[in-house]
């Protein structure tokens, strides 16, 4: 049964315009090299304004595992990471099982 992975990052005010662009520059030039489990990216709109989050499906759990390994054991994801940690005030991670019912992704 496939899992999803919902990362919610809420950036710190102000920061949003440069989080966007490390993500164009670096971000997803280097999370591109892995783009079969990437859903989506979103920016609040109303309400969270600060916030990005990414949707992610995997096989199951060592399916998720794995590909973080890779992820974080690139060198040019880590140079990003490493930039965009400061511009982060909170990180949340959730797992999620799809419902038995309605569209299935």
């Amino acid at each position: 049964m496939a899992i999803y992975e919902m990362r919610t990052y809420t950036v710190i005010v102000g920061k949003m315009a440069e989080v966007v662009e490390l993500y164009k520059t670096q971000g997803w030039p280097a999370l591109a090299k892995h783009p079969e489990k990437l859903l989506s990216y979103f920016t609040g709109d109303i309400g969270a304004l600060n916030q990005l989050v990414h949707l992610w499906k995997f096989d199951d759990d060592a399916d998720r595992r794995a590909f973080w390994a890779g992820v974080f054991g690139d060198a040019e994801f880590m140079a990003f990471a490493r930039q965009l940690r400061p511009l982060l005030a909170a990180q949340e991670n959730k797992l999620l099982l799809a419902a038995p019912w309605g569209p299935q992704l």
